[in-house]
C-alpha cells in the first residue's frame, strides 16, 4: 500500500508546486488504512492548507487505493 500511495502523492506534487507548495508521505498504517502527510512550503502555512488536504490530496488517493480510510496530517 505505501508505493501506491507514493506513486499518487508523486501525482499531486506538480500541482501543489505551482503554487510553490508540496506534499511528502510521513507514514502509512497498513492495518489502519491511515496514511499520515505533511504539507511543506506554501501549503504548510496557506489558511486554505485543509481544503487542498481534502479536496485534493485524500480525494486523490483514496480514488487510486481505496483501502485507504482515513489521510492525517503529521
Amino acid at each position: 500500500m505505501k508505493d501506491k500511495v507514493a506513486k499518487v502523492i508523486e501525482k499531486i506534487k506538480p500541482m501543489l508546486a505551482a503554487d510553490g507548495g508540496s506534499v511528502e508521505l510521513v507514514a502509512v498504517d497498513e492495518k489502519k488504512g491511515v496514511v499520515t502527510v505533511r504539507l511543506t512550503g506554501a501549503c504548510g502555512c496557506c489558511p486554505h492548507a485543509t481544503m487542498t488536504l481534502k479536496n485534493v490530496v485524500e480525494r486523490m488517493i483514496r480514488e487510486e487505493v481505496p483501502e485507504v480510510k482515513e489521510i492525517a496530517v503529521g
